[in-house]
């Protein structure tokens, strides 16, 4: 095998998001739900002759020294080399883009993630998943809950997975047209950083019951950009009259769920033009590991 193609990378959703504490090295406490959807970046690998590493795709923003996906990439290439003593040929990385930089979907996180396992493969590294996650933290405090590739209760710095049921939903996605820089939303002033601890089996709870799409928790970071960046506000105001519409991760995304795809539908043809509105299917499980 000398090819993987259309190899997706989705989204996430953090269906809540508190921040618990601060550890003594900066890294902050949270405590999280990550929610997979259908919406996905598409990666493509072809072997190469040599053993070089090359993003063939331009990202913008994003010099291919500092991409996940090359730094992911040559991890793994080093990490097989010890392993077996053989260099496993290089890689051409092409990428369809599709999620937004910024919007708190995760999408670097789950791109560096589908590398990991589709190079895996490719080069038959026999790397186990909890190895791949373990590898991967390193990069992103993100990129092992794609790895562990199901709907998690997350805790620590992101890093402590426990799958549990999710609601079985559409959702509805906005993106307000600003990128937010995570490290701006951590290090404000105005971020709380001791909401209580919450139960695992409250959560699973709350979302037994059907009619309970929204309403566990809430964003800590929603307020600190909302007030940095207006338009993330504007947006969970005109998305709340639908629903219980908050924000993903550090931002800038605006979500909220529906039960039916009509539903849905109805509302993301009302979205101004001035957002990027899109739909969404709960994923139960990451499509690489089906």
């Amino acid at each position: 095998m000398r090819q993987l193609l259309d190899c997706p990378a989705p989204a996430k959703l953090n269906l809540f998001l508190h921040v618990t504490g601060r550890r003594a090295d900066g890294y902050h406490l949270l405590q999280t739900a990550f929610q997979l959807i259908d919406r996905s970046d598409l990666l493509h690998f072809t072997l190469r002759d040599d053993d070089a590493i090359c993003r063939v795709t331009d990202v913008p923003g994003v010099p291919e020294e500092s991409d996940l996906i090359v730094r992911a990439a040559r991890l793994l290439q080093a990490e097989v080399i010890r392993r077996t003593g053989r260099t496993p040929p290089g890689v051409d990385i092409a990428i369809d883009k599709i999620l937004p930089m910024g919007g708190g979907l995760g999408g670097g996180s789950s791109d560096a993630a589908t590398t990991l396992m589709a190079l895996n493969t490719l080069w038959q590294g026999g790397l186990s998943q909890q190895e791949l996650m373990d590898m991967g933290l390193p990069l992103g405090a993100d990129i092992p809950f794609f790895l562990f590739g199901r709907t998690a209760f997350a805790e620590g710095v992101g890093e402590a997975l426990h799958e549990v049921d999710g609601p079985d939903c559409w959702y509805l996605v906005i993106e307000p047209g600003v990128s937010v820089p995570t490290a701006k939303i951590f290090s404000s002033e105005h971020l709380t950083r001791d909401t209580p601890l919450v139960i695992m089996a409250d959560f699973s709870r709350h979302y037994a019951k059907r009619s309970q799409l929204g309403g566990f928790g809430k964003n800590d970071l929603q307020q600190v950009a909302s007030r940095l960046f207006p338009p993330v506000a504007e947006a969970v105001e005109w998305l709340g009259a639908y629903g219980d519409a908050r924000m993903t991760g550090s931002g800038a995304c605006v979500f909220c769920a529906f039960d039916s795809e009509e539903q849905v539908d109805a509302v993301l043809a009302k979205v101004p033009a001035a957002w990027n509105g899109w739909k969404a299917k709960a994923l139960e499980r990451h499509p690489m590991l089906s």
